[in-house]
């Protein structure tokens, strides 16, 4: 507890881990939503065509932007001595 009062560990690096996983669920349900929406009587083949774009490739963008926030964090430990977590 001292660790993180003292800003020696930090707490980002669990929220960006929560945050990884909330926008997973979001791209998961978008995507299914669109498909669902679009796979009517007259619903369009680009709407199917996004739902499934959303679905498989936005989980990759958000692991993306993840992955950026966490490199920062990877160059301040580098830089502060190289401590593992």
């Amino acid at each position: 507890m001292r660790d993180y009062l003292l800003f020696r560990k930090f707490i980002t690096p669990i929220v960006i881990e929560l945050l990884f996983w909330l926008g997973v669920g979001l791209c998961v349900v978008q995507g299914i939503a669109l498909i669902v929406s679009s796979a009517g009587r007259f619903g369009s083949g680009v709407g199917i065509l996004t739902g499934i774009l959303t679905l498989l490739v936005g989980p990759i963008f958000v692991r993306i932007a993840c992955e950026l926030v966490m490199a920062i964090f990877g160059i301040h430990d580098a830089l502060k001595g190289g401590e593992k977590r």
